[in-house]
């Protein structure tokens, strides 16, 4: 992947797979193999990580700093929902006034589908709802904006393939607006390096980057809808320096995963990582993507 160019959203791409000058399909195992930098302390040339999928980019350059199998077709979990909210960002209209229906708290009580607890009658606003997606992961909120938006989910899917398409994403796939894993639990799939290109696309909005920049969201309660709480699902929001961002995921299949980004004494860093290890640990990707921006940035 050395000298990969990256297009559209992330911006004009230079430089290699890392920072060393060492090409990423000759890496060695980070375990075993250092290297100095400029006559400073060793750096592993891959962050100390086990992943099936992960890519980290310098954001404001394009240079890819470390990959993992980035063009592997993974299913990515909730991650997807970045895609749906930001076709709900690019259709505008945020003040719409979007009524919870008992369809959409039926959707996640029978699939076992993450929630942000909506309440059926309750009038809520699309940016309202762009909260309860992107910060505990609701599933009923992201029903709600496809349905909505579309108008209607069959046709908001296929917004969503078309807006991959237009962005490069070209090893991307959708089948749903959560990633729910409707039909099968591969059928909505992307690489790591298409989601950094969609997680670019997204930060490039005011209120995208707001929202996941949160530690949580209150809403009081009004005539129209009761009060809520939504904590974010993104544990480096507030415990690590710097992170910016952006979106976990976690089914079955996709594993534990997230899509970060950080920034630190002017260098921005975005990546991936897409089946954290252990599987068991919830926080797993967390743990990785804290291990990759740590090896990020003291490459900086």
């Amino acid at each position: 992947m050395t000298g990969r160019l990256r297009r559209g959203a992330v911006g004009a791409i230079c430089c290699c797979a890392v920072a060393v000058g060492v090409p990423a399909a000759a890496a060695p195992a980070a375990s075993a193999h250092t290297v100095s930098i400029g006559g400073t302390m060793p750096r592993d040339l891959t962050p100390p990580v086990s992943v099936l999928a992960g890519e980290l980019i310098n954001a404001s350059t394009g240079a890819v700093l470390w990959v993992q199998d980035p063009a592997a077709e993974r299913p990515m979990g909730s991650i997807t929902k970045v895609m749906t909210a930001l076709l709900v960002l690019k259709a505008g209209d945020l003040s719409r006034r979007i009524r919870v229906t008992k369809a959409a708290v039926r959707y996640v009580e029978k699939d076992g589908a993450s929630s942000a607890g909506l309440i059926a009658g309750d009038v809520l606003t699309a940016r309202q709802l762009l909260e309860a997606m992107l910060l505990p992961s609701g599933c009923d909120a992201a029903y709600l904006l496809a349905t909505s938006y579309g108008p209607g989910r069959a046709a908001f899917i296929a917004q969503m393939n078309a807006t991959a398409a237009g962005l490069g994403m070209t090893q991307t796939h959708f089948t749903s607006f959560d990633g729910m894993p409707y039909p099968t639990e591969h059928s909505t799939y992307s690489t790591a390096a298409n989601l950094l290109t969609l997680g670019a696309a997204a930060m490039k909005y005011k209120v995208f980057r707001e929202i996941v920049a949160q530690r949580r969201y209150s809403l009081k309660r009004t005539a129209s809808h009761h009060s809520y709480l939504w904590q974010q699902t993104n544990l480096l929001i507030g415990s690590y320096a710097g992170a910016l961002g952006i979106k976990t995921g976690d089914t079955k299949a996709a594993g534990n995963c997230l899509l970060f980004e950080a920034s630190r004494d002017g260098v921005t860093l975005l990546g991936v990582v897409l089946h954290a290890s252990p599987t068991s640990n919830p926080s797993s990707a967390i743990v990785a993507g804290r291990k990759v921006l740590n090896w990020g940035f003291a490459g900086a």
